[in-house]
């Protein structure tokens, strides 16, 4: 308890992958031994039933996003976009954005399409009052618009189109 997020990350390093250990800490429930589970969880061999428990069991913003960058290198990873985003849990929710906001940096495979598909899921998102998933779902359209012109273009238009709308919360994202 008390570990900084370098530490952490230092700590993850020495230890390598194990999956038996990520799961025994992050049950202990203790704050920073869920940062360090997924530091330590072999992406490539997660289950989802994992990652669902894990997801619901979130109580704070920095567990959700280092779960996220986790999910977004899971063979999950656009599963749980689809899934997370459209759940109405909080820390769910954002979990959902905050792996597409991943996805946009880190999945070079993806195509262009593939994260247009998303622009109505954050039309949807944009009217949530709740800080962290709007924060969320700004991280995510951003994220789309910096991957290249044509997404750059779209995210936009759809900023646009979220400024327009009205509510605060989607004006405050299309800013």
């Amino acid at each position: 308890m008390g570990v900084s997020v370098p530490n952490i990350r230092a700590l993850a390093k020495r230890i390598g992958k194990d999956d038996a250990l990520a799961e025994a800490i992050w049950n202990a429930g203790i704050h920073e031994a869920r940062q360090l589970a997924p530091l330590i969880a072999n992406a490539a061999t997660v289950s989802e039933a994992t990652l669902e428990r894990w997801v619901c069991e979130i109580d704070s913003w920095d567990i959700c996003d280092g779960l996220a960058d986790f999910v977004a290198a899971s063979p999950f990873g656009w599963t749980k976009v689809r899934e997370w985003a459209r759940r109405d849990e909080e820390f769910v929710r954002r979990a959902g954005f905050v792996v597409l906001a991943c996805l946009a940096v880190h999945d070079k495979a993806a195509t262009d399409e593939e994260f247009m598909a998303f622009f109505p899921d954050i039309r949807a998102a944009s009217t949530d009052q709740r800080n962290f998933v709007k924060k969320a779902v700004n991280w995510a359209l951003r994220g789309i618009g910096k991957r290249n012109v044509t997404l750059n273009a779209a995210a936009i238009a759809c900023g646009e189109q979220l400024r327009r709308d009205g509510s605060q919360p989607a004006r405050w994202i299309a800013a």
